[in-house]
């Protein structure tokens, strides 16, 4: 979750900066305020002087022999960023990263307006560039980018051994440019494929409608500084006459944002007094945060979640569970259980650190990083949500073996045609059901897959993921609300 301003959820927009970061300006001042009660881990540090003798002898010494025994000549500023890097790296924690002036200048912009990019939210996960999630109706969405997703290269350049912000910067491009991102997917034998092309990313928050059958469905794609005003305008408009027989709140996908804000989504459902998060410090102390004066609603309460699902999303999911009886459908979800704060100010060229500061717990005292939380009811996504989007280097015909085969596959089956395997070779019976969708699709039926056959197959599974009729969860969710 973010600290300030519009919440970037760290998309990779103008570039793919980093993860989220959770607004606590008052639980980092009480830290502040308490950091001489606590064991010192230096004398210099103890006395608020940062390096001691000793350590700056240290320090400057390895400047020195750089700048003046080094076979190459260095930029004195990328030493001093390195080193304050390399402090970032030793926490070894993917959370905590530090930003030199430009990427931080990106990271502001993205923050307070509009921004371009893939739309998809990054973490350095055990060495790895590895995706949250991606936004909805994002490139990186329609191109099939996927929660746990590790991204190996860019553009052909590897990203073995980058830091994040260096592979933010591969990332990085002007509205309307190509990211060709090679993949590693759980599942999949071999890396997989993708062509995102960059775009605006759409900064609306939620979105809701109520159903025929008096069933409200709030969807919240992010917590940005507004979506609590946003969320309270619709719940309400939802309500009006009193004709809401059920709510489903959708976070799926929705990787995180400002804590005060999910606190105050809360709020609208948590009776007052009762905890909505807890934020524990590195001493074991714990700050709660509390409903001030929400009730309790008679109609029933579902949450939408999925493995998308990070931060804000999962304290919104963890506090209704615990304090408001809703129902969680869908899957397990990303698990992020850390709290960030970031420091631009003190650095004093513009550059910025983004530090863990502590973990939080759900109302019950759980602690979910790494985990997840898990859905009281299970649906998993029909096939079809998981299919690779098609990147043709040559068509695909009889024989061939490959990802790209089962990409196929996998859509044809999931459309409704017949197919004898899933495993990536292309079988008489494979050609036989391309031959079914080129005639259905008003295409040469040759059996093998070209770029206009790709392009229509890829039309048929987007018209089918948009058909609401397609959404096991929503529809378990619906189910779910409309109980008495």
């Amino acid at each position: 979750m973010q600290f300030r301003g519009r919440t970037v959820v760290a998309f990779v927009l103008l570039t793919m900066i980093a993860t989220m970061a959770i607004t606590l300006t008052w639980a980092d001042q009480r830290m502040l305020k308490d950091a001489g009660k606590r064991p010192a881990v230096s004398a210099a540090a103890a006395e608020g002087k940062g390096f001691s003798k000793a350590e700056l002898s240290k320090m400057n010494t390895v400047l020195d022999l750089i700048e003046t025994k080094y076979v190459h000549e260095m930029d004195r500023n990328k030493l001093v960023d390195g080193a304050v890097r390399g402090m970032m790296t030793s926490l070894n924690d993917p959370y905590s990263v530090y930003m030199e002036k430009d990427t931080a200048q990106h990271f502001s912009e993205t923050i307070e307006g509009s921004f371009t990019g893939i739309g998809a939210e990054v973490t350095m996960d055990k060495g790895r560039i590895t995706i949250v999630s991606p936004i909805k109706d994002s490139p990186a969405e329609r191109a099939g980018l996927m929660a746990k997703d590790v991204v190996v290269s860019v553009n052909g350049e590897k990203l073995d051994g980058l830091s994040l912000n260096e592979a933010v910067g591969k990332i990085r491009g002007p509205k309307g440019t190509k990211a060709k991102l090679n993949i590693v997917r759980s599942g999949y034998a071999e890396p997989i494929e993708l062509i995102l092309v960059r775009d605006d990313i759409d900064v609306e928050t939620v979105y809701a409608k109520k159903r025929d059958d008096g069933i409200g469905v709030i969807e919240i794609r992010q917590f940005s500084w507004n979506t609590a005003d946003r969320f309270k305008e619709e719940l309400a408009r939802l309500e009006e006459n009193g004709g809401l027989k059920g709510l489903v709140i959708d976070v799926r996908n929705n990787p995180g944002g400002v804590l005060p804000v999910v606190v105050e989504v809360a709020q609208s459902f948590v009776p007052k007094e009762e905890t909505i998060v807890q934020v524990e410090d590195r001493d074991g102390k714990r700050d709660a945060s509390k409903s001030k004066d929400g009730v309790a609603k008679k109609y029933p309460l579902v949450v939408l979640i999925n493995k998308g699902s990070a931060s804000a999303s999962e304290i919104l999911a963890g506090a209704l569970k615990e304090r408001a009886n809703a129902v969680l459908i869908g899957e397990t979800t990303f698990g992020k259980g850390t709290v960030q704060v970031s420091y631009n100010k003190s650095l004093g060229d513009g550059s910025l650190v983004k530090m863990t500061i502590a973990k939080w717990l759900t109302p019950d005292g759980n602690w979910i990083h790494e985990k997840g939380i898990k859905p009281d009811i299970e649906v998993q996504p029909p096939a079809l949500y998981n299919a690779v989007r098609l990147s043709l280097a040559e068509p695909l015909h009889k024989d061939m073996l490959g990802e790209q085969v089962r990409s196929v596959q996998v859509m044809l089956g999931g459309l409704g045609y017949d197919l004898d395997r899933y495993d990536g070779y292309f079988s008489d019976g494979t050609a036989q059901a391309v031959k079914s969708f080129q005639s259905d699709a008003g295409l040469s039926a040759t059996g093998e897959v070209d770029v206009k056959t790709a392009e229509a197959l890829e039309q048929a599974v987007v018209k089918w993921l948009r058909d609401e009729g397609h959404d096991l969860q929503m529809i378990e969710a619906i189910k779910a609300a409309g109980r008495k």
